[in-house]
């Protein structure tokens, strides 16, 4: 177990009480910089990942700092456009921030960690899953801790291929680089190339309007599929529910590749009801499979924020105590010291093993296909947020991309075929 979590781990006694309290820091502080969405279609992803990224400062600190120094959080509102979150990186950087980390919007996190990049400062993608953000837009300062579309629909498929094999699917999609990949990859793995059998719509990114979300969606109703899937994410996709449910799609199951606690919120039970999809992690995941330190963090945060986390609080978290792990084995701030400490790196915090692989900075981890529950279950729950029934799971070694794929992506997108 590496050193920081070794020490946050003799904190961690219920209630959490502060062991290292009474701690006085005379040294330094060390910033991060939070390059999140406070504003605009994400906005609740972005709240989530703040709060998961302040526990983890607070806890950390709590054990000791990092190289004996306090961590402190800045953060910036990237409202989900890039080149605000390129604004931003300059902003954190000036004020002092030694690791960049945040995202949302895919096209945001690449802006962003390209610009990162250029000040010599690791920048680290939470939600942020477009295929290119490790692939064909990829570089040796970019590391992924979230999954990608590739993976999501990876394991998506292989349950939808157990019940809708040979059936019409219609996409309805957000036009930007999450879209556009996570669109392709569920077509590949579910044997729905045919866009003429297989219809799709695209959608306006981040500004969609109702009119332009219904026409979408009636025009999906008119084409009659068995599987709907709506490559939406944050409230373009709760709208778009809302709309799907108005018009009538209860003989049709409605797929969603990537899921989130605060997008369901958003929606409601009664809406999401049997929607299926993808997560990285879920609140329950730790409780159902016996992760007694992701137990210990949901019950922090449900005890701090009275609400569970969801994969966005859970990877900026995990993003925090990764980094820290990384400058306490190296005893440096240097960002290619970092970068060879994290590359081919495994380590276990908030589920099983996970691994940062070495030629795309993809975090390696097990994936999840979910089933959103009934509301009567949903409500039974303390929280009222027991959304997650987990209907099966794939390694991260099997869900990703091979090192031969990764390189044909490179080699089209006229990339070098190791990160630079």
């Amino acid at each position: 177990m590496s050193s920081v979590i070794a020490r946050l781990s003799r904190c961690l006694l219920p209630p959490l009480l502060f062991c290292w309290s009474n701690f006085a820091f005379a040294a330094e502080p060390i910033a991060l910089g939070l390059n999140l969405p406070r504003t605009g279609q994400y906005a609740q992803e972005g709240l989530m990942q703040m709060r998961g990224a302040l526990l983890a400062v607070e806890q950390i600190n709590q054990a000791g700092g990092v190289l004996g120094r306090p961590l402190t959080l800045l953060e910036r509102d990237s409202a989900s456009n890039p080149e605000r979150a390129r604004r931003n990186v300059d902003e954190l950087a000036d004020e002092g921030a030694r690791m960049l980390f945040g995202g949302a919007s895919s096209a945001v996190a690449i802006a962003a960690g390209q610009r990162a990049r250029e000040r010599g400062l690791l920048y680290f993608g939470t939600l942020t899953y477009s295929n290119d953000t490790t692939g064909a837009a990829g570089h040796r300062y970019m590391f992924r801790e979230s999954y990608n579309a590739w993976m999501a629909a990876r394991v998506l498929s292989a349950q939808l291929q157990e019940q809708f094999a040979d059936k019409r699917y219609y996409y309805v999609t957000a036009d930007y680089t999450w879209g556009h990949s996570t669109e392709q990859s569920m077509r590949h793995f579910t044997d729905t190339a045919s866009a003429e059998t297989h219809g799709a719509t695209l959608v306006s990114f981040p500004n969609a309007s109702l009119r332009e979300l219904r026409q979408a969606l009636q025009k999906a109703k008119e084409a009659e599929p068995d599987v709907l899937v709506l490559v939406l994410f944050g409230e373009q996709m709760v709208k778009a529910m809302g709309i799907a449910r108005q018009l009538g799609f209860e003989d049709v199951q409605v797929v969603v590749p990537n899921l989130t606690l605060s997008m369901v919120e958003q929606a409601g039970p009664a809406v999401m009801a049997g929607v299926m999809g993808a997560v990285p992690w879920a609140w329950n995941v730790p409780q159902q499979f016996g992760y007694e330190r992701g137990e210990a963090f949901v019950s922090d945060f449900v005890g701090r924020y009275e609400t569970y986390p969801s994969s966005s609080a859970a990877s900026a978290y995990s993003i925090v105590f990764q980094w820290a792990d990384a400058v306490s084995r190296t005893g440096s701030l240097d960002s290619e010291a970092l970068i060879r400490a994290l590359e081919g790196h495994s380590y276990q915090l908030l589920k099983d093993t996970q691994t940062w692989r070495a030629f795309d900075h993809q975090n390696l981890q097990t994936v999840y296909a979910v089933r959103i529950k009934p509301r009567a279950e949903v409500m039974a729950d303390p929280l009222r947020q027991d959304y997650f029934e987990i209907l099966g799971s794939l390694p991260g070694e099997q869900a990703a991309q091979t090192l031969e794929q990764w390189q044909q992506v490179r080699r089209a997108a006229g990339q070098p075929l190791s990160l630079q």
